[in-house]
């Protein structure tokens, strides 16, 4: 519960609890009545209270919802973003390991046509 809720249902409670005292102070009423009146006061209390905590669970699912979607979205793009990267990676590799066995095949070529024209003379 956010301190502003906190806040508001603590001076819901004091208010009702202020109200009831001086309901009672200044019943005209019998005591059966007025009995009759606090309890429908404190009902109506208990409902609009059940009222706001059911607000306050929707709103806080939602928000772990959200967070929790929020957070696997964010993970399925780090892992597509990281899987692209890695084929990248490979291709940049296999073309490096291409080129260089190109160059070791010349590089073949050359020392066999060298050794051979060493020989020869």
């Amino acid at each position: 519960m956010s301190n502003s809720t906190g806040n508001s249902f603590m001076a819901f409670l004091t208010g009702a609890a202020i109200g009831a005292g001086i309901g009672i102070l200044f019943a005209p009423d019998k005591g059966s009545a007025t009995r009759e009146k606090l309890k429908n006061s404190f009902d109506d209390a208990k409902e609009d209270l059940m009222y706001k905590f059911e607000n306050v669970s929707k709103e806080l699912k939602n928000k772990f919802t959200n967070t929790k979607f929020d957070l696997e979205e964010s993970y399925d793009g780090m892992v597509s973003n990281m899987s692209h990267k890695t084929e990248d990676m490979i291709s940049f590799l296999e073309t490096k390991l291409a080129e260089l066995k190109e160059k070791t095949a010349k590089l073949q070529k050359e020392s066999v046509r060298d050794e051979s024209t060493r020989f020869q003379n």
